[in-house]
């Protein structure tokens, strides 16, 4: 994750939009729109149980330990009016997987989420980490835009900003899903499916895009 300023931001004309890495300062603001954003995820559901405000906190804590034990993880994040409506998780190429000392890292706020949502959590990466492709990629996720928010248009344009410098770079891209709906999002961007397993009980897919013409 960008330690520095805000070099690097990129604003959309017309959409009120910008697009920037995330300072290290700002994690708690993307741990709490990731959590917002995903909340009624299926998988989620599965994971976490009914109750809306337990999956608020169960998720928070969940993707806390991941980015806190992850430190080589980038956040890319979309802001309105200075204020951060969206973040993109990127894994740089060889660095998707949490290693095993980043593992021990994360258990001890794994535990508090009970024995339950614990074991279903650890089933569910796994499974995850079973489809990894072995090829190098970027890994993409967890994406989430705040919930009060979603449908107009500010996933769009995080989307086109990591697949820009995707395509800066000539790398391929990799991610999971859940949802039907985000699978045709994801397709819009060059992802396709190359994959599919059942997960807690809910159809999740494995999608990869290609490195496409540099953008000028």
């Amino acid at each position: 994750m960008d330690k520095g300023g805000h070099d690097g931001s990129v604003p959309r004309g017309g959409t009120g939009i910008e697009v920037r890495e995330l300072r290290r300062a700002e994690l708690p603001a993307a741990v709490e729109v990731i959590a917002r954003g995903m909340r009624d995820n299926p998988i989620h559901l599965a994971a976490y149980g009914t109750d809306p405000e337990q999956r608020l906190h169960c998720h928070a804590r969940l993707i806390r330990a991941l980015l806190t034990a992850k430190p080589e993880m980038q956040l890319l994040g979309a802001t309105r009016d200075g204020r951060l409506v969206a973040v993109a998780g990127v894994s740089p190429a060889e660095t998707c997987q949490p290693t095993p000392r980043q593992l021990l890292r994360m258990l001890p706020q794994l535990t508090l989420l009970g024995p339950r949502a614990a074991l279903r959590v650890r089933a569910w990466t796994n499974t995850w980490a079973a489809y990894d492709p072995t090829e190098s990629h970027v890994h993409l996720g967890p994406v989430a835009v705040d919930a009060h928010l979603q449908g107009s248009g500010i996933g769009t344009v995080l989307l086109k900003e990591h697949c820009r410098r995707l395509d800066e770079t000539q790398q391929a891209s990799y991610l999971e899903t859940d949802k039907p709906a985000n699978v045709r999002f994801y397709d819009r961007f060059g992802f396709r499916t190359i994959g599919q397993a059942q997960v807690l009980g809910v159809p999740n897919w494995f999608m990869r895009r290609a490195p496409q013409g540099r953008h000028p």
